[in-house]
Protein backbone atom coordinates (compact mmCIF):
# COMPACT_ATOMS: atom_id res chain seq x y z
CA UNK A 1 0.00 0.00 0.00
CA UNK A 2 1.50 3.27 -0.71
CA UNK A 3 1.37 6.37 1.33
CA UNK A 4 -1.19 8.70 -0.06
CA UNK A 5 -0.22 12.20 -1.08
CA UNK A 6 -1.59 14.32 1.07
CA UNK A 7 0.47 12.59 4.16
CA UNK A 8 3.80 13.67 2.60
CA UNK A 9 3.78 16.85 3.96
CA UNK A 10 2.96 15.92 7.67
CA UNK A 11 5.46 13.12 7.01
CA UNK A 12 8.32 16.10 6.37
CA UNK A 13 6.90 17.56 9.83
CA UNK A 14 7.20 15.09 11.94
CA UNK A 15 10.58 13.97 10.63
CA UNK A 16 11.53 18.11 11.27
CA UNK A 17 9.91 17.67 14.84
CA UNK A 18 11.96 14.35 15.48
CA UNK A 19 15.31 15.01 14.24
CA UNK A 20 15.97 18.93 13.61
CA UNK A 21 19.64 18.26 13.61
CA UNK A 22 19.88 14.99 11.88
CA UNK A 23 23.80 14.77 10.17
CA UNK A 24 25.56 11.50 10.16
CA UNK A 25 26.77 9.88 13.12
CA UNK A 26 29.82 9.57 11.72
CA UNK A 27 32.70 11.14 13.01
CA UNK A 28 35.17 13.20 10.65
CA UNK A 29 37.00 16.06 10.05
CA UNK A 30 36.70 17.52 5.83
CA UNK A 31 35.61 15.57 2.99
CA UNK A 32 38.28 12.88 2.27
CA UNK A 33 37.61 10.89 5.79
CA UNK A 34 33.97 11.87 5.23
CA UNK A 35 34.28 9.30 2.36
CA UNK A 36 36.83 7.04 3.81
CA UNK A 37 34.33 6.82 6.68
CA UNK A 38 31.56 6.11 4.62
CA UNK A 39 33.79 3.10 2.61
CA UNK A 40 34.14 1.62 5.24
CA UNK A 41 30.25 1.76 6.57
CA UNK A 42 28.96 -1.03 4.57
CA UNK A 43 27.96 -3.63 5.99
CA UNK A 44 28.18 -2.14 9.48
CA UNK A 45 27.30 -0.09 11.92
CA UNK A 46 28.61 3.59 12.53
CA UNK A 47 29.15 2.94 15.86
CA UNK A 48 32.05 0.71 15.24
CA UNK A 49 33.48 2.41 11.68
CA UNK A 50 33.61 5.58 14.68
CA UNK A 51 35.91 2.82 16.70
CA UNK A 52 38.58 2.43 14.01
CA UNK A 53 38.81 5.84 12.48
CA UNK A 54 40.28 7.65 14.87
CA UNK A 55 43.68 5.45 14.49
CA UNK A 56 43.04 5.39 10.71
CA UNK A 57 42.91 9.01 10.71
CA UNK A 58 45.79 9.82 13.14
CA UNK A 59 47.94 7.93 10.89
CA UNK A 60 46.85 8.76 7.35
CA UNK A 61 44.66 11.93 7.42
CA UNK A 62 44.65 12.85 3.72
CA UNK A 63 45.26 11.22 0.44
CA UNK A 64 48.63 11.46 -0.32
CA UNK A 65 49.05 9.53 3.38
CA UNK A 66 46.85 7.25 2.59
CA UNK A 67 47.50 6.58 -1.20
CA UNK A 68 51.53 6.02 0.24
CA UNK A 69 50.27 3.08 3.33
CA UNK A 70 50.94 0.13 3.20
CA UNK A 71 47.81 -1.26 2.16
CA UNK A 72 48.14 -4.61 4.78
CA UNK A 73 48.43 -1.55 7.14
CA UNK A 74 45.42 -0.18 6.51
CA UNK A 75 43.58 -3.67 6.71
CA UNK A 76 44.80 -4.32 10.03
CA UNK A 77 43.59 -0.92 11.31
CA UNK A 78 39.88 -1.53 9.56
CA UNK A 79 39.65 -5.23 10.06
CA UNK A 80 36.75 -5.08 12.52
CA UNK A 81 34.52 -3.38 9.99
CA UNK A 82 34.37 -6.38 7.55
CA UNK A 83 35.27 -7.13 3.78
CA UNK A 84 38.16 -5.66 5.23
CA UNK A 85 40.25 -6.26 1.66
CA UNK A 86 38.10 -4.91 -0.28
CA UNK A 87 37.55 -1.73 1.97
CA UNK A 88 41.17 -1.06 2.11
CA UNK A 89 41.80 -1.64 -1.44
CA UNK A 90 38.60 0.82 -2.45
CA UNK A 91 40.32 3.29 0.48
CA UNK A 92 43.50 3.20 -0.92
CA UNK A 93 42.93 2.86 -4.54
CA UNK A 94 40.61 6.13 -4.35
CA UNK A 95 42.97 8.19 -2.33
CA UNK A 96 45.35 7.23 -5.40
CA UNK A 97 42.82 8.64 -7.83
CA UNK A 98 41.65 11.73 -5.93
CA UNK A 99 45.52 12.69 -6.25
CA UNK A 100 46.27 12.01 -10.15
CA UNK A 101 42.70 13.01 -11.18
CA UNK A 102 41.17 15.59 -8.99
CA UNK A 103 44.42 17.34 -7.67
CA UNK A 104 44.22 15.68 -3.86
CA UNK A 105 40.62 17.29 -3.60
CA UNK A 106 37.37 15.47 -3.03
CA UNK A 107 35.53 16.28 -5.54
CA UNK A 108 31.73 18.33 -4.72
CA UNK A 109 29.64 16.25 -7.81
CA UNK A 110 27.96 13.40 -8.48
CA UNK A 111 29.85 12.44 -11.69
CA UNK A 112 33.11 12.70 -10.01
CA UNK A 113 32.67 11.12 -6.84
CA UNK A 114 31.13 7.73 -8.88
CA UNK A 115 34.58 7.58 -10.92
CA UNK A 116 35.96 6.55 -7.29
CA UNK A 117 36.27 2.47 -6.68
CA UNK A 118 34.07 1.44 -3.64
CA UNK A 119 31.86 4.75 -4.29
CA UNK A 120 28.21 4.45 -5.09
CA UNK A 121 25.12 6.77 -5.03
CA UNK A 122 24.74 6.30 -1.44
CA UNK A 123 28.44 6.87 -0.21
CA UNK A 124 28.23 9.98 -3.20
CA UNK A 125 24.95 11.47 -1.89
CA UNK A 126 26.23 11.10 1.90
CA UNK A 127 29.91 12.93 1.14
CA UNK A 128 27.76 15.90 -0.92
CA UNK A 129 25.01 16.57 1.33
CA UNK A 130 26.61 16.27 4.44
CA UNK A 131 30.04 18.28 3.67
CA UNK A 132 28.89 20.05 0.45
CA UNK A 133 25.40 20.86 1.78
CA UNK A 134 24.54 19.64 -2.14
CA UNK A 135 21.21 17.48 -3.23
CA UNK A 136 21.99 15.36 -6.32
CA UNK A 137 19.62 12.61 -4.52
CA UNK A 138 18.99 11.10 -1.79
CA UNK A 139 21.00 8.67 0.87
CA UNK A 140 19.76 5.46 0.43
CA UNK A 141 21.01 2.87 3.18
CA UNK A 142 19.77 -0.17 4.39
CA UNK A 143 17.44 1.88 6.61
CA UNK A 144 15.93 3.93 4.04
CA UNK A 145 15.46 1.10 1.52
CA UNK A 146 12.89 -0.31 4.38
CA UNK A 147 11.23 2.15 5.78
CA UNK A 148 10.20 3.87 2.59
CA UNK A 149 8.88 0.54 1.60
CA UNK A 150 7.55 0.45 4.74
CA UNK A 151 5.78 3.70 5.21
CA UNK A 152 4.39 3.31 1.50
CA UNK A 153 6.70 5.93 -0.39
CA UNK A 154 8.37 2.66 -2.81
CA UNK A 155 7.17 -0.35 -4.05
CA UNK A 156 10.63 -1.02 -5.40
CA UNK A 157 13.10 -2.90 -3.40
CA UNK A 158 16.12 -1.84 -5.41
CA UNK A 159 17.92 1.33 -3.89
CA UNK A 160 18.54 2.66 -7.11
CA UNK A 161 14.70 2.29 -7.96
CA UNK A 162 13.82 3.52 -3.90
CA UNK A 163 16.09 6.74 -4.37
CA UNK A 164 14.30 7.44 -7.57
CA UNK A 165 11.03 7.36 -5.79
CA UNK A 166 12.00 9.66 -3.56
CA UNK A 167 13.31 12.53 -5.83
CA UNK A 168 9.71 12.22 -7.66
CA UNK A 169 7.73 12.47 -3.86
CA UNK A 170 9.76 14.93 -2.36
CA UNK A 171 10.63 18.32 -3.31
CA UNK A 172 15.01 18.74 -3.53
CA UNK A 173 14.82 20.79 -0.97
CA UNK A 174 13.90 18.04 1.03
CA UNK A 175 16.17 15.15 -0.21
CA UNK A 176 18.77 16.18 2.08
CA UNK A 177 16.98 16.24 5.47
CA UNK A 178 15.01 12.90 4.26
CA UNK A 179 17.54 10.84 3.87
CA UNK A 180 19.23 11.36 6.87
CA UNK A 181 15.97 11.32 8.66
CA UNK A 182 14.94 8.14 7.98
CA UNK A 183 18.13 6.79 8.56
CA UNK A 184 17.78 8.22 12.04
CA UNK A 185 14.40 6.86 12.51
CA UNK A 186 15.23 3.23 11.40
CA UNK A 187 17.68 3.06 13.98
CA UNK A 188 15.68 4.61 17.24
CA UNK A 189 12.22 3.36 16.56
CA UNK A 190 11.94 1.46 13.20
CA UNK A 191 14.42 -1.22 13.30
CA UNK A 192 14.31 -4.53 10.81
CA UNK A 193 12.95 -6.40 13.68
CA UNK A 194 10.17 -5.13 16.18
CA UNK A 195 9.49 -1.94 15.08
CA UNK A 196 7.77 -0.07 17.86
CA UNK A 197 5.17 1.61 16.07
CA UNK A 198 3.06 2.41 19.17
CA UNK A 199 5.92 4.75 20.34
CA UNK A 200 6.02 6.10 16.70
CA UNK A 201 5.24 9.76 15.61
CA UNK A 202 4.47 8.66 12.27
CA UNK A 203 2.24 5.71 13.31
CA UNK A 204 -1.58 6.94 12.57
CA UNK A 205 -1.25 7.29 8.70
CA UNK A 206 2.16 5.07 7.83
CA UNK A 207 0.82 1.67 6.24
CA UNK A 208 3.33 -0.52 7.86
CA UNK A 209 3.98 -2.46 4.23
CA UNK A 210 5.71 -5.79 6.00
CA UNK A 211 5.42 -5.28 9.44
CA UNK A 212 3.41 -7.90 11.17
CA UNK A 213 0.54 -7.09 13.22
Amino acid sequence: MLLKKEFLPRLIKDLKSLYPQNKTALRYSGPFQLLAAVILSAQCTDARVNMVTPVLFQKYPTPDKMAAADIKDIENIIRSTGFYRSKAKSISESSKALIKNFGGQVPGNMRDLLTLRGVARKTANVVLADYFGVAQGVVVDTHVKRLAYRMGLTKNAEPVKTERDLMRLFDKKYWIFLGNALVWHGRKLCPARAPKCAQCKLNSYCPKNGVKK
